[in-house]
């Protein structure tokens, strides 16, 4: 239990249903779709695609998202992969003849096909009860009437306004200045969008005006997208992949998302005795570096699309994590690790939803940096994702950008099993921090016993291409001690991601819910 006399959020905990997400009108929204008959598929919809009004530099329809389900009475989880493709055109050798390194990031070139709403209107037909119309209804209403921008989104919103460029200045900007907390922000055009879908489902988005819209509005910034590649768009059904620690098992989403990354990870650390060590100490936050420098050095090397990913199960292999073990020095940081990423980032939306018949549903939506590509379409407002930055230009390999493949993507949801069965969904907003992130909540659960809660407000570290950022919730003498352990330590300017999650307490028959104080949002059931 925490003390309650120090700052802190006590956990939720319901019957009949529960939500956990970054703004508090999309967790209300979510729990009153419950109320209302609507499952947790229906919810998590309703709650994710408002949360792109809510939050549009972290989300919207112009990106993609991966889901996971547990299905009612079952024990398996469903995996769903919505992120869309680069378009047939691209390809890495014209960036590389016009003297690119890597994919420019807020441009044309980086535009990847969205691919939420095709998922979102697969799952709402294979999963949902009360049909797309209805979860789409409250984006709907909170577009058109408008929102009022909360504190840390407002925060958000001003770090990452020089991103924003050309029309999205016009959609996104309040006479061409961010908002005040408070302010209302208001996507009329968004809702039409919305609106379209709702009724004619995906062909409301990727065909018609809507997807000329967009075509249009990416040619002549330079992209070389089609109406083909947007009515070609589909997601897809995939098989999770699990790796155990210490009894818990962690589900992830196979490539070409970077969920192994979080598996292999716990299995380099599964080689330290971590409950010995101080869990806000600094040998435990270097013994997590050096891990995550090997885990993310054997990411940029393998994970790519599904069709181009070869040497997944050596990932999972708890030899080759046995290997990378052994090459961390418990005294000293690695010098010249690989790069975590080529494109560092901390923006992205998580929500998850469990209803009273325990359907539980997993799911990161994004437009991978602050307000994605920063370009948007001329009539109805569509942020562009630049997921296509995820992308690699080095010829050969497995994530070379070329026409029709999905990149290495950061966005990860996960679930919690043990003995077979389901006992948490959740997720850790924060781009590349995100398979980081799932290790430390994990090993703050099993080797320190944190309840979820405690687990998410932890302090938390990660070493990027800016140096070992570290929060101020570690202490001067930590700080002091990495450094002398050789690593740069770096105060960073934003919080380190943000999670959420929902604990299934089977015996009691009560959900508990953990939500971080990084983010505007909470925990709410019913």
């Amino acid at each position: 239990m925490r003390d309650f006399q120090l700052p802190g959020r006590s956990t939720v905990f319901a019957q009949n249903g529960m939500c956990a997400t970054s703004h508090p009108l999309a967790a209300k929204v979510a729990v009153q779709i419950l109320e209302s008959g609507g499952n947790a598929v229906d919810a998590a919809i309703a709650g994710a695609v408002l949360l792109g009004i809510c939050e549009p530099m972290m989300t919207g329809i112009g990106g993609d998202c991966f889901v996971l389900v547990k299905p009612v009475g079952e024990d398996r989880v469903v995996a769903l992969n919505g992120s869309g493709r680069a378009p047939a055109a691209l390809r890495a050798e014209t960036m590389r003849a016009e003297g690119h390194k890597t994919v420019p990031l807020r441009s044309a070139q980086a535009v990847t096909i969205p691919g939420a709403i095709d998922a979102f209107c697969r799952l709402s037909r294979d999963w949902g009860k009360i049909g797309l119309k209805a979860s789409l209804a409250p984006a709907i209403y909170y577009a058109e009437s408008g929102v009022p921008v909360a504190p840390r989104t407002t925060f958000d919103w001003v770090e990452l306004e020089p991103e924003l460029k050309g029309d999205a200045r016009k959609h996104y900007l309040f006479n061409g200045k961010p908002p005040r907390p408070g302010q209302l922000f208001q996507a009329p055009k968004q809702a039409e969008v919305l609106r379209r879908i709702s009724m004619q489902g995906r062909s409301g988005f990727y065909e018609g005006e809507v997807a000329e819209d967009m075509v249009n509005s990416l040619n002549a910034l330079g992209g070389v997208h089609s109406l083909d590649d947007f009515a070609a768009t589909a997601c897809d059904y995939v098989e999770p992949i699990s790796g155990s620690y210490k009894g818990v098992d962690l589900i992830e989403q196979p490539p070409n998302g970077q969920g192994a990354t979080a598996i292999l990870m716990n299995n380099i650390l599964s080689h330290f005795d971590l409950p010995a060590m101080d869990p806000f100490g600094a040998q435990r936050a270097h013994i997590e570096a050096e891990a995550a420098k090997l885990a993310y050095d054997a990411r940029n090397r393998f994970i790519a699309d599904a069709n181009h990913t070869t040497r997944l199960e050596h990932m999972l292999s708890g030899e080759t994590a046995k290997k990378l073990a052994a090459l961390i020095d418990p005294k000293r940081a690695m010098t010249g690790p690989a790069a975590v990423s080529e494109a560092v980032h901390k923006d992205t939306i998580y929500i998850t939803v469990v209803d009273k018949d325990l359907m539980s549903v997993s799911l990161i939506y994004s437009i991978f940096h602050g307000f994605g590509s920063g370009l948007a379409t001329n009539k109805f407002g569509i942020l562009f994702q630049n997921r296509g930055a995820g992308f690699t230009l080095e010829e050969g390999h497995a994530n070379e950008a070329i026409g029709g493949k999905r990149p290495m993507h950061t966005i990860i949801p996960a679930m919690l099993q043990k003995d077979g069965r389901v006992f948490m969904p959740f997720g850790v907003m924060g781009g590349a921090y995100q398979p980081n992130g799932h290790s430390r909540f994990l090993t703050n659960l099993v080797d320190y016993e944190m309840h979820p809660q405690a687990a998410i407000d932890a302090p938390r570290s990660f070493s990027d291409v800016d140096g070992m950022q570290v929060e101020r919730g570690y202490s001067d003498k930590t700080r002091q001690e990495l450094s002398d352990l050789g690593h740069t330590v770096v105060e960073p300017v934003m919080p380190i991601g943000g999670a959420q999650a929902i604990l299934i307490d089977h015996e009691n028959g009560v959900l508990e819910g953990a939500s971080d104080p990084r983010k505007d949002g909470c925990a709410l059931g019913y």
